[in-house]
């Protein structure tokens, strides 16, 4: 372990992205201050969406079932022509595909506070509220960075020692200015207006995207309710960054619903961007959340990218602060996460450029469009399971070859397990380390690893058997076995059959191989991780 690695990691900002990471990281055992300017979390609903990747990183942490308690089980977004009239339901591909609700409607305030609880009850954890970052620099040793922090209005500045500084201060990133890191997008100049109301009566576990020309519209139903409404504003109806007077967001909503003043909760108007940061990583400060990349809101995916980021980022800085890895295995951060964040960022783009166009011929065109696709199955199915969203793949970083399986995201079916056999979420077999599954491989198979210089000790690779078909595994043998509980697991790796699968901490696959493979891989994963 180097002098870097003892000191602890400085996570900026005490956000939803902020507070994720530093729980991630805490559940490994890394130490870690997080320095938030505010004195508390916010009492805004700003972002209201998570999906199921989000809850499955969450579930790493130990905290999907208490998330699960604050959110609503969604079932996706329903779509709207330009007359009002239904034009489909998203509800997205195999809504448990990664073991949760496809989409869930939440309020940001009760994830927050959730989260940050869970982070008091973290020894690993030193929380300051009320505390600004002033500077941070590399220091010349190459043992981490120092951060100047203090109290606002305060006159003492405090030098914090820090191993990797983790940027989640958001759209105006301190570090990211600190360090002169550009950003390269479009900024837009629509404005809109958001109304969180309470005393609704929407029961729809559905989000609703209105695309009528004269006036695009979003409504998105909470809890207890809560409801969201987003509108387009018509020149001289607000500014940006101006909270609209009551009037206007009574006349809005009115053909929703009656509104009176104390049932808005939050209400302003915004624009938006879609700009990704130039570089990711500068020295030992990386950046996450909306420090790297900002999006429009209408695929609902600016907080989920930003907890894609903390799955990736948390499970390396573990393996670099613990001595497993080498400090270059960083740079595959960037490498995996950029291109699907750039292309969720050009995604909401075009979603909301087509969903909430206010061009009759284009909302006219768009809804013939739509109409035909769903007249053919291969259409109905590209639009109900939104097969047009980017999908996560890492084309490079920590991936070896070519398989189709490589760089994807392993699902998480149910598997039995024995002796019970009784059924369990995969990740629950999985752990919080590298796993390698031998997908109905013989033990002549495992045994050519025994030859091989497989870095098992210091990854901490974990070997598990995978029975496919209606089978019961093995309760006897040196590694752990699972078996198909539903037919989800084959599904998943029916390509993979009598080959071995890699799967890395985040559950993204690495690599598949036949024993034939097993030298070359090891000496590449080896190669990337030392």
């Amino acid at each position: 372990m180097s002098a870097a690695s003892r000191l602890p990691v400085l996570v900026v900002g005490g956000g939803p992205v902020g507070l994720t990471v530093a729980n991630l990281l805490a559940a490994r055992g890394v130490p870690l201050v997080l320095v938030e300017r505010n004195a508390s979390t916010s009492d805004e609903a700003k972002a209201i969406s998570l999906d199921d990747e989000s809850l499955r990183t969450l579930q790493t942490a130990g905290l999907a079932d208490k998330v699960m308690e604050i959110v609503v089980p969604g079932t996706g977004t329903r779509y709207y022509d330009r007359k009002g009239r239904p034009l489909f339901h998203a509800r997205g591909p195999q809504p448990y595909r990664l073991g949760f609700p496809f989409k869930n409607q939440f309020a940001q305030p009760e994830l927050e506070k959730l989260l940050l609880d869970e982070l008091k009850s973290r020894s690993e954890a030193d929380i300051r509220f009320s505390t600004e970052l002033l500077t941070v620099t590399d220091n010349p040793d190459g043992t981490g960075a120092t951060a100047a922090i203090r109290t606002p209005g305060g006159t003492h500045t405090e030098d914090l020692r820090v191993s990797w500084v983790l940027a989640c201060d958001g759209g105006r990133s301190t570090v990211r200015e600190l360090r002169g890191i550009g950003m390269t997008g479009t900024s837009h100049q629509h404005v809109w207006l958001v109304a969180d109301t309470t005393g609704d009566l929407h029961d729809e576990r559905y989000g609703m995207h209105h695309g009528t020309p004269e006036r695009p519209t979003v409504i998105v139903p909470g809890r207890g309710g809560r409801c969201r409404y987003e509108f387009l504003l018509h020149p001289g109806e607000g500014e940006k960054g101006a909270r609209p007077d009551f009037e206007t967001v009574r006349r809005l909503v009115a053909p929703y619903r009656l509104l009176t003043e104390d049932q808005v909760e939050r209400c302003t108007a915004y624009t938006f961007n879609a700009v990704v940061a130039d570089r990711w990583r500068d020295g030992y400060a990386l950046l996450l959340g909306d420090a790297a990349h900002m999006m429009p809101p209408f695929a609902g995916q600016g907080l989920n990218s930003g907890i894609r980021d903390a799955a990736n980022l948390a499970w390396k800085i573990d393996d670099v602060w613990h001595g497993r890895a080498a400090e270059s295995l960083l740079d595959t951060y960037e490498a995996e996460r950029r291109p699907h964040a750039t292309a969720m960022v050009r995604y909401s783009e075009r979603l909301g450029d087509v969903v909430m166009t206010t061009d009759r011929r284009r909302a006219l065109v768009r809804d013939i469009a739509a109409r035909a696709l769903l007249r053919v199955p291969k259409g109905r199915r590209y639009l109900t399971e939104m097969r047009f969203r980017p999908s996560a793949r890492h084309e490079a970083g920590l991936v070896v070859g070519d398989h189709s399986l490589t760089g994807t995201q392993l699902p998480q079916p149910r598997v039995l397990v024995p002796p019970s056999l009784h059924p369990l979420w995969f990740d629950e077999v999985l752990g919080q380390s590298y796993a390698l599954l031998g997908v109905d491989v013989p033990d002549a198979a495992w045994r050519r690893f025994d030859g091989t210089h497989w870095p098992d000790d210091t990854l901490g690779i974990r070997r598990i058997d995978v029975a496919l078909g209606d089978r019961i595994p093995p309760t006897t043998g040196v590694r752990e076995a699972v078996a198909d509980a539903d037919g989800r697991l084959e599904a998943a790796l029916a390509t993979a059959r009598n080959r071995f699968v890699l799967v890395k901490p985040d559950r993204y696959i690495a690599a598949v191989l036949g024993p034939q493979d097993i030298p070359a891989v090891a000496a590449a994963l080896c190669k990337k991780t030392r």
